[in-house]
């Protein structure tokens, strides 16, 4: 990885979003951290990012996400980006999304009530992860969206057989650390 590393950083001024967005993600599948890259490629992506398509929008910050690397002024720049997008992304992309801002910490309140919005909109699309990993995502960052709380727990319920031990756990760590009151969903748990 480190000699794909170097040879990667001379061609990037080449490389297309789709590219950019595989070789990060590469990196953050194999588990393998390469600063002086991940910083290239964070410069690089801003420069493009009115090219990225969605999903290249969303595995790009799941990846900084998943490898732990901060890059404070991508994950600004790409949450507008979303927001102008966010209609068309689907379920995965926009846990993946959710999740990986809370990872990082970054804090984006604006683009997280616009997920919330849409979430609700797409709740029905959710899988057990994905609605788990978004719970968990808004009571991480603290932030504040009662009714997706709401909407999700209700999902939850129609769905609970679908949910693994994780997803429970998950799901039930959320509620309680967002302080957001479920009887129902709690009960049926």
């Amino acid at each position: 990885f480190d000699a794909i590393s170097h040879k990667t950083m001379e061609k990037l001024d080449t490389f297309k979003p789709q590219e950019i967005s595989s070789t990060i993600c590469a990196y953050a599948k194999a588990n393998h951290s390469a600063p002086k890259l991940f910083d290239a490629i964070s410069l690089e992506a801003m420069k493009k990012l009115d090219t990225f398509n969605k999903q290249a929008l969303a595995n790009t910050i799941w990846a900084y996400a998943k490898i732990g690397h901060s890059a404070p002024q991508l994950f600004e720049a790409v949450s507008h980006k979303i927001m102008e997008k966010l209609d068309t992304f689907n379920s995965q992309e926009i846990a993946n999304t959710i999740w990986a801002y809370a990872t990082v910490g970054h804090l984006a309140p604006e683009l997280f009530d616009a997920l919330s919005r849409t979430s609700m909109a797409k709740v029905d699309t959710f899988n057990s992860q994905e609605l788990a990993n978004t719970m968990w995502a808004y009571a991480t960052v603290g932030h504040s969206s009662p009714e997706l709380f709401d909407a999700i727990s209700y999902k939850a319920m129609e769905s609970l057989d679908t949910f693994n031990s994780q997803a429970i756990g998950t799901i039930v760590s959320a509620y309680a650390k967002a302080r957001h009151p479920s009887p129902k969903l709690f009960d049926a748990i």
